[in-house]
């Protein structure tokens, strides 16, 4: 049968169309990272900057990321990491936001 499929490990966890991608990985991997960076410091309240700092950087990141996307377990990827990081920036911004207490 010559259109078996046969396990390919030499490519990317996130391509699925056979080739490598590593730009777009390595925004998946930062937007991931920074949205479990944000959501986790965004539950301590004293912890405001580090929560809203990384979630505004999660954000772009994954927003770029999307642009450039190619495959679609890449967006759905940077899409939880985005919701992630979207949360973890809005709850450190309700807590005192992006330079709460150092200026002002």
């Amino acid at each position: 049968m010559a259109q078996a499929m046969r396990p390919d490990p030499g490519h990317s966890l996130f391509a699925t169309d056979g080739k490598p991608h590593p730009l777009q990985d390595t925004l998946v991997g930062v937007t991931l990272v920074l949205g479990v960076l944000a959501f986790v410091t965004a539950q301590f309240h004293n912890l405001h900057l580090l929560s809203s700092w990384a979630g505004l950087i999660g954000i772009l990141t994954g927003a770029y990321g999307q642009f450039i996307s190619v495959t679609t377990r890449e967006r759905f990827a940077l899409i939880v990491g985005l919701g992630a990081a979207a949360l973890g920036f809005f709850l450190g911004m309700a807590h005192g936001g992006l330079f709460g207490g150092v200026v002002g």
